[in-house]
């Protein structure tokens, strides 16, 4: 029990997931009562997917069209209670119907020690569940209007202070207005990540303006396409730093997918290790990982597009997706009046950034300004998401703990004043994040104290550091890993 995963947009609501079923082809099945946790196991591909919550199995084999992605398929053959519970509200579980098949059985366990182990883990499960009902009683759950009002009008005074100092001619003006639009792009993908998670709104009620306000600070303010990055960061959240377990399958964590640039794990080099280049990049990854993360952001950028117009070929950054299952998620996850929606307002993104840019003086100048604003952008936000879980442990997907030890183990908290909590966007609390991705991020700190003081009681380690130490953190662990991966693959 305890290991799940599915996240999708939580005011979709029932009504979606019936539609959605209805287009996968489901129907009616035999009700079984005997379907242990053995066979469960073996359909664990996109093609046989079969999942538990609390004791009833759910057959979702190839529901491409599931409204969170494919998320849905990170944890085929396995249970996914407590993830279920954690993304969506009490509505989803009408949308399940379609699905049930049957009612697991607890597999008979003979060995003393085992039967142990099983009730200390069932009894770990109850008390983290019990912590988040303890949470919601607290009302950490509850937006606060306010706090957003005053993140969406600080928003746009950074960006019409960009535009001022854009049009000045002077080097001082011109360094000023990339940082601020460099930070404007940061701070808006900060606030896109907060409404996708719905933290903002998980009423059924309020779909259009999740949605609205997801597009205009995803695609339209940041230039990133919002389905393809929630498809992407909901298996993120589902199976963080994760291998997966082939090539075609989807329960492996995409964010640590970095090869040949990167390796964080000497399994990941395996792939490049008869190629020069590969194993030259690997060999100089400590090196090359901060000036990296200057360009990160040109190839989200070039993502998007890809998603969104469904180009199948490479960019520059040679990451088309490949894998046919993900390209069938992606396809019905991206239609109709949405996809029109959101290539209108990359394009309009690329509009005003060309507009602002060409306030310079020259056409070197406004060149210039954007390459230095993509260069604050990229460096913060990803040197942000990165300290959350890079040189952390790496799971195999059969072997990761249960739903809480998962996130808690494979995640980073950073340290620091108000300034760099501001910065951070509420990531700076990464762990208490990812245990409860729907709580508002004003709330985290209140959450944070209460989580502390669960691992230490059931004594999980809780990672933290501040941004310098956790990025020397990480640049050791890439130096580890190219060491070792020479080491187990010379040079032929």
């Amino acid at each position: 029990m305890g290991k799940g995963g599915q996240l999708y947009d939580a005011s979709v609501g029932a009504k979606q997931a019936h539609v959605s079923a209805q287009k996968a082809g489901a129907k009616s099945k035999v009700i079984r009562e005997d379907i242990t946790v053995k066979e469960l196991r073996s359909h664990n591909t996109v093609s046989d997917a079969w999942m538990s919550i609390g004791t009833k199995v759910y057959d979702v084999s190839n529901w491409h069209a599931h409204p969170g992605g494919s998320v849905i398929f990170t944890h085929a053959g396995d249970d996914m209670t407590d993830v279920f519970n954690m993304f969506h509200p009490p509505s989803a579980f009408a949308g399940l119907n379609k699905f049930y098949i049957g009612n697991l059985v607890a597999d008979v366990i003979e060995d003393e020690t085992e039967k142990a182990n099983d009730l200390k883990q069932r009894n770990f499960e109850r008390a983290y569940r019990s912590l988040r009902g303890k949470m919601i009683a607290a009302g950490l759950f509850k937006v606060s209007p306010g706090y957003y009002a005053y993140k969406f009008a600080s928003q746009a005074l950074m960006v019409a202070a960009a535009a001022m100092l854009a049009a000045h001619e002077s080097t001082l003006a011109l360094l000023g207005s990339a940082l601020l639009l460099g930070l404007f792009w940061q701070q808006a993908g900060w606030l896109c990540h907060d409404i996708c998670h719905n933290q903002i709104s998980q009423s059924e009620g309020c779909v259009w303006w999740n949605t609205a306000f997801g597009l205009t600070f995803g695609n339209l303010a940041q230039g990133f396409s919002c389905a393809w990055w929630k498809d992407k960061h909901n298996r993120h959240h589902a199976v963080p730093n994760v291998h997966a377990s082939g090539a075609s399958a989807l329960n492996g964590d995409p964010d640590i997918d970095t090869m040949p640039l990167l390796a964080w794990t000497v399994k990941m080099g395996e792939v490049g290790k008869d190629d020069d280049t590969s194993r030259w990049l690997i060999s100089v990854q400590k090196w090359t990982y901060l000036p990296l993360l200057l360009f990160a952001r040109l190839s989200w950028l070039q993502q998007g597009i890809q998603f969104a117009w469904s180009i199948k070929e490479d960019g520059i950054f040679n990451n088309a997706t490949k894998n046919d299952d993900l390209k069938a998620v992606q396809e019905a996850s991206l239609s109709g009046s949405m996809k029109y929606a959101e290539q209108i307002l990359l394009i309009l993104h690329h509009i005003w950034v060309i507009a602002l840019c060409s306030q310079r003086p020259t056409i070197l100048g406004g060149i210039m300004l954007w390459l230095l604003a993509n260069n604050v952008c990229g460096m913060i936000l990803f040197a942000v998401t990165s300290l959350g879980h890079n040189g952390l442990p790496v799971y195999e997907a059969d072997e990761r703990p249960d739903y809480w030890k998962l996130q808690v183990t494979t995640t980073r908290n950073i340290t620091g004043n108000a300034f760099v909590h501001w910065l951070c966007g509420g990531l700076e609390y990464q762990v208490d994040h990812h245990l409860f991705p729907t709580m508002p991020r004003h709330h985290l700190p209140k959450a944070h104290e209460l989580i502390v003081s669960f691992c230490k009681e059931h004594e999980i380690t809780y990672n933290e550091a501040n941004l310098w130490v956790g990025t020397l953190d990480i640049i050791k662990h890439l130096d580890v890993v190219a060491k070792e991966f020479l080491v187990e693959f010379p040079a032929m």
